[in-house]
């Protein structure tokens, strides 16, 4: 197939489809069906703790760590890949590689069970390793694909995109998980829900491969030829990162708003991350079954309205600065972060449900898009969005590292949401003086 021209329509749609792909794993794994199951798990067996190396350590902890060490993997391994992408320039065949090992690992956890509870946290880890694995080669292909007026358009509509395909997943997985007798169960009890949510998984990993073959089909892989990996091509991606670090040493505004992103995610993705677990323990639900229904009804609030969420924040950022516009946006996480606390009744978990949606869809397209736009004239983008998405993960790993912590030693997840108001907080100073050094480089 010809390579299409920088900016085609096609190619920009071919490139936010893996969005559509790879979001079922953010929706049912991340934030729907899996925390309900692992909760499930739990309650079925009359444990909130379980012995791990020794430890014994809360079922949301465990998360919380397992996250976190995942992140740090993808933190070391981030650079080693970039480097040896950029020299081969083979970004694709990365980004099909830990789009893979995701996907199977989604496959895997239809085995997961707390008698194997070693085999199952590993298969979660590597589904972790393999989803944000692939986001950096796939955040790295934007400025390569599209014109920077085209940025944040496309951003939006990838993130929609995954928005709508992840929820029509979820509504199939729902429907199975709720009315298992249509698909031939004859029974409707806790085993039957805990093999529905085990279907899911593979639902989730075969729907992963399947329309990521669309993106790799399309986006260039920029081959070089005769181009052969060195034992010193493994440390050109920590050179290139200092690289990058030197360079922005030399523009104050794109270093201060990495900065401010860094203190920022840790807040954004610990929420996204922890949500459900916090709403299947800390809400005051009638039943289990109101539990199951209410936590899948507030993440598919949401999803939906994060899809208004990321249209409104295009529209914003046309009247006002994109700094401006996500300082506003971290308020109003601040805001989320400190009602929470005080949530207690179902309806009121919707309504937080309802503001995360709105925040959530908003701030992820405006972060990306927007440190796209600072960045220099340069064609090494995969370094770039190397340090951005290294700069994410390792705020993630303190960010879940913390908060698994704090659950863990105050055996409270409220204890644990509003101290990430701290990182919120500190973000709006640090985009404050983002504004200012755009106004010096002006």
């Amino acid at each position: 197939m010809n390579r299409l021209e920088r900016g085609n329509k096609k190619l920009l749609n071919a490139w936010a489809f893996y969005d559509w792909a790879n979001s079922v794993y953010s929706l049912t794994i991340v934030s729907t069906v899996f925390p309900i199951f692992y909760g499930l798990l739990f309650r079925t067996a009359g444990l909130t703790h379980i012995a791990l190396f020794g430890m014994i350590i809360k079922s949301t902890s465990v998360i919380a760590f397992v996250t976190a060490l995942a992140f740090a993997v993808v933190v070391v391994l981030s650079p080693i890949l970039s480097g040896i992408a950029d020299y081969l320039g083979n970004k694709k065949t990365f980004m099909r590689f830990f789009c893979y090992i995701g996907a199977i690992s989604c496959i895997g956890l239809y085995w997961f069970s707390l008698e194997h509870i070693y085999f199952s946290l590993f298969c979660y880890f590597c589904g972790v390793v393999g989803f944000w694995g692939s986001i950096v080669f796939y955040n790295s292909y934007l400025p390569d694909i599209a014109l920077p007026e085209q940025y944040d358009a496309v951003s939006a509509k990838g993130y929609s995109l995954g928005y709508a395909g992840s929820v029509l997943l979820l509504i199939f997985n729902l429907i199975m998980v709720m009315k298992p007798e249509w698909i031939g169960f004859t029974t409707t009890d806790t085993e039957t829900t805990l093999t529905t949510m085990r279907i899911s998984f593979i639902t989730v990993g075969v729907w992963w491969i399947g329309f990521s073959s669309i993106p790799f089909y399309y986006l260039p892989s920029y081959k070089k030829n005769g181009a052969k990996v060195t034992k010193s091509i493994f440390f050109n991606g920590f050179k290139e990162l200092r690289k990058v670090w030197q360079q922005l040493t030399t523009s104050p505004r794109l270093k201060w708003y990495l900065i401010a992103f860094f203190v920022y995610s840790m807040g954004v993705q610990t929420v996204m991350l922890v949500a459900t677990y916090f709403g299947e323990q800390e809400i005051q639900w009638a039943s289990a079954e109101e539990s199951t229904i209410g936590l899948i009804v507030s993440v598919l609030i949401i999803q939906l309205v994060a899809i208004v969420g990321a249209r409104l924040t295009v529209i914003a950022v046309r009247k006002w600065e994109n700094i401006w516009v996500l300082i506003g946006l971290n308020a109003i996480w601040v805001g989320i972060c400190l009602l929470s606390y005080y949530v207690y009744k179902p309806i009121q978990f919707y309504i937080i449900a309802t503001l995360v949606g709105l925040v959530m869809g908003g701030i992820q397209t405006l972060s990306r898009s927007t440190y796209s736009a600072y960045l220099p004239d340069t064609k090494d983008t995969t370094s770039f969005f190397s340090f951005y998405d290294v700069t994410e993960k390792i705020g993630i790993v303190i960010g879940m590292g913390v908060y698994g912590l704090i659950d863990q030693f105050t055996n409270n997840m409220r204890n644990a949401t509003i101290s990430l108001i701290i990182f919120f907080g500190v973000g709006i100073i640090l985009l404050f003086k983002t504004s200012k050094q755009r106004v010096t480089n002006n």
